[in-house]
């Protein structure tokens, strides 16, 4: 593993454990340059759908832009880094026994949605408000409207 302080590419494991989720691995390392540690995380590498665009291109699932995209609604708000992780487990864990080979962002968008409606409602109209890509604010005063009829 490459040390991210000096480049070096060998580095020794100190101490390594499941992290909290138990979906992966932390490794605890050690470069053998500089002696500066640092942490690494492992994790199995799924077959995952592809993820078909509204404009019809396809691509590999990106966890890291679902997280991203997530972090960004709840900026500012109660909602920790470990509970979006913990969505986005389930997302990936709902893809994997999903029989797909290809799934929509419509329908990724909408659970995510629905977990966030549970969340924050705050967060949840901010992902809305981007992931709907509303026209104009009479569509947006509908999301709101619906939401507080809920």
């Amino acid at each position: 593993m490459k040390c991210p302080f000096c480049g070096n590419p060998d580095s020794k494991v100190v101490d390594s454990r499941p992290d909290k989720g138990g979906t992966a691995i932390r490794r605890r390392r050690e470069c053998e340059q500089c002696a500066k540690r640092f942490t690494t995380h492992e994790r199995i590498e799924e077959m995952l759908p592809q993820v078909c665009k509204k404009d019809g291109r396809r691509e590999p699932f990106d966890r890291m832009k679902i997280i991203a995209g997530i972090k960004k609604a709840c900026e500012k708000r109660p909602i920790s880094v470990e509970e979006i992780e913990r969505m986005v487990d389930r997302l990936e864990t709902r893809l994997q026994e999903s029989t797909e080979k290809e799934i929509s962002t419509t329908l990724i968008g909408e659970w995510l949605m629905k977990e966030l409606h549970n969340m924050d409602e705050v967060a949840y109209v901010r992902f809305a408000s981007v992931y709907r890509s509303f026209r104009d604010i009479n569509e947006f005063m509908q999301e709101l409207q619906d939401l507080l009829k809920k």
